[in-house]
């Protein structure tokens, strides 16, 4: 880095060259006027060169909102469809109307905690955040503050040293066997097509995208399988058909009552598409509404219709997502191991299925008790 310095009057003006703004591609310059002796003049310059060879002086005029939009332009094509709508409204409602004007250079930690603590406690009509909310929208804003560096537009990012609030462990309560055998009886009753959607959910553990995204295509009823390799999400477009949360397909095995439901389904679907001189197609969505099953159930349909079945039960606290919490503990605490469990659920890998559910793996860690008490017993 070049510094410069030169006498102006009674002060002295210090200067030092920054390079080009990779934004506007013009020459920038920090400068600087102190009025004292030509030595501390000269240490104060060269604190400067110092400070902008570790990158801390601006690099640009570009703002905060210059930024965001930039990166959200450059990372949104590799986001799914619905982190793209998310991501998009984070920025529009959190952080742009804050942060849009504030110069990148200028960005504290400092104030990036500030807007944390106003967006977590609302106010003035605006309800207040949830830490886990706060916490996604952390981590867009680092995300693009790290793009920033690489681009050269920052040299530090300060959302590296700011603290978003601590998120406590999700408490996580799903429906007992009872319960969610009311849930099923009343579906039956009320809406076949609900119940086997249920039921399919319960047996595998898929996720609500994942389950809607099915098609009678990748069902196997006489090897008893269904293959899982997509899922429906709601994008910035409306329905967009994806590959799985993991990207990664899996086939899970089905039991008899869970198949003979989908049979009858299935000639359900026939008969609907016949009244209306249709055929239904093998690729057609298991779940739909249209007649010819062209296309799926939207995702919060569904979460609505089933959200309305709990209220009539009195069950109004459990959500469709309990339903993969239900398969997951019932399975870790019958003794299934949890590499089967984390393959049917669509885990990445075994240590996501314990680190959400090792608190409920207590009936197994008592069953192994026993089992050590009886060898040592033996060998004593």
């Amino acid at each position: 880095m070049k510094g410069f310095i030169r006498r102006r009057g009674e002060a002295w003006e210090l200067r030092v060259f920054l390079g080009v703004d990779p934004v506007t591609g013009r020459k920038r310059y920090a400068n600087k006027s102190v009025r004292t002796g030509k030595r501390e003049a000269q240490r104060m310059l060269a604190e400067m060169i110092v400070e902008a060879e570790r990158g801390t002086l601006a690099r640009t005029s570009a703002t905060v909102g210059d930024l965001l939009e930039t990166w959200f332009e450059f990372a949104a094509p590799e986001f799914s469809p619905k982190t793209v709508r998310e991501t998009r409204g984070y920025m529009d409602r959190n952080l742009l109307p804050h942060l849009a004007t504030v110069p990148l250079s200028k960005l504290r930690a400092s104030e990036i905690d500030a807007l944390y603590r106003r967006l977590q406690a609302g106010g003035a009509g605006v309800r207040p955040l949830a830490p886990a909310t706060i916490r996604r929208i952390h981590g867009i804003l680092r995300r693009a503050l790290v793009q920033g560096m690489k681009w050269g537009w920052i040299g530090t990012n300060p959302a590296a040293a700011a603290t978003p609030p601590r998120v406590a462990p999700p408490d996580i309560k799903p429906p007992s066997g009872s319960e969610l055998a009311r849930l099923l009886l009343r579906a039956l009753e009320a809406s076949p097509e609900l119940a086997c959607y249920l039921v399919l959910a319960a047996a595998t553990g898929a996720r609500r995208s994942e389950v809607i995204a099915l098609r009678w295509i990748d069902l196997d009823l006489d090897g008893r399988t269904v293959d899982i390799h997509r899922g429906i999400v709601f994008g910035p477009k409306g329905l967009v058909e994806k590959d799985t949360k993991t990207h990664a397909a899996r086939r899970v095995s089905l039991d008899v009552r869970t198949v003979e439901l989908l049979s009858e389904h299935h000639q359900r679907m026939v008969e609907r598409a016949a009244m209306c001189r249709l055929v239904l197609a093998s690729d057609a969505f298991i779940f739909s509404d249209a007649a010819d099953g062209s296309e799926s159930w939207f995702p919060d349909s569904v979460s609505r219709s089933f959200k309305r079945l709990c209220r009539r039960e009195g069950l109004g606290h459990v959500r469709l997502h309990d339903l993969r919490h239900f398969v997951a503990t019932q399975l870790l605490g019958a003794g299934v191991d949890v590499r089967t469990v984390a393959g049917r659920l669509g885990h990445r890998n075994a240590a996501t299925t314990l680190n959400v559910y090792a608190h409920f793996l207590e009936q197994t860690d008592r069953a192994a008790a026993d089992i050590m008490g009886d060898v040592i017993s033996m060998t004593a």
